[in-house]
């Protein structure tokens, strides 16, 4: 009788546990489809690979040559710059007081300079050939000669802090658009730390394009390729694809870097980097720094295209 209940008990407890299973699948919710459609292959041929978008001539890292506290801040977000425009003063509060006290040492060793070649002259020009020996002479030509190195030497250091000063104006160094400013007034910037300011040319965009490295022998230039923006949902499928231009490849195949932004962020493989242009498509936002999935047509007939 014992074995006969102990199957009764396990029998009830497996419809029990079936019966709670049941119930919990059926609260599920079902998953949902993608809220846009996924870029798919078209055609065979085709190599996929991971693009960033990024300004025309790669973004500009604009850096600071020397460590120093911000002053001040000349753009903003979105602003458009030209070469030479300033962006970021550092503070040069203890140059300019440096500066003042080499302009002051330049007056002083300009009026000895002055006093020596006048004394120079005036012995110079004495007829009594007696009034002062050889020697005499020579002493007073050499404090003149070194009464102007003296003097060289100061207008010299005030055109070095000259040079500092200027540096401390970081400047745009190509026509551009403000990307992104990084420090505001009173932080500090560190000499080859994170660039205060990024600049780009974002009138025309280019895209970064990683290809596997077992993919690379079938790259070559001139291949036509399509780009599809991530998360884009447009009405029109048939033109969401954005034609690219092709532009060059880079000889130097490097380690992937993962697209999160990330400077250590590194995987097991290593990848081609094709550069494409594209012209900004009319009514739909293209930003730099933006994820594209990328099709280079690499079939038999691409070239003919």
């Amino acid at each position: 009788m014992k074995p006969r209940i102990l199957l009764y008990v396990l029998a009830a407890a497996g419809a029990v546990a079936a019966l709670q299973l049941t119930r919990g699948t059926a609260d599920e919710k079902p998953v949902q489809p993608p809220p846009y459609r996924p870029a798919v292959r078209e055609k065979d041929g085709l190599i996929a690979a991971a693009g960033l978008v990024e300004a025309v001539a790669e973004n500009t890292l604009l850096g600071a040559p020397v460590p120093g506290t911000v002053a001040k801040v000349h753009v903003k977000v979105w602003d458009r710059v030209r070469a030479g425009d300033p962006v970021i003063t550092l503070d040069t509060r203890d140059l300019e007081a440096q500066r003042g006290v080499l302009q002051a040492t330049v007056a002083a060793a300009e009026a000895v300079a002055e006093k020596a070649e006048d004394q120079v002259r005036r012995w110079e020009t004495i007829k009594d050939g007696g009034a002062v020996s050889a020697a005499e002479l020579v002493g007073y030509r050499a404090a003149a000669k070194e009464a102007r190195a003296r003097l060289e030497l100061a207008r010299a250091q005030l055109r070095q802090t000259e040079v500092q000063l200027d540096r401390m104006v970081l400047r745009s160094p190509i026509d551009a658009t403000v990307l992104q400013i990084n420090v505001r007034a009173g932080e500090f910037v560190a000499s080859g730390g994170r660039a205060p300011a990024v600049l780009g040319d974002i009138t025309r965009l280019q895209i970064r394009c990683d290809v596997d490295e077992q993919l690379a022998p079938r790259v070559r230039e001139g291949l036509p390729a399509r780009g599809f923006l991530k998360g884009e949902s447009v009405r029109d499928e048939a033109g969401r694809a954005i034609p690219l231009k092709f532009v060059r490849i880079e000889p130097f195949v490097v380690p992937k870097v993962s697209l999160t932004g990330g400077s250590v962020e590194r995987v097991d493989t290593r990848v081609l980097q094709v550069i494409y242009q594209f012209e900004r498509p009319a009514g739909r936002p293209v930003f730099v720094g933006q994820q594209m999935d990328v099709f280079i047509d690499a079939s038999p007939d691409a070239a003919k295209k």
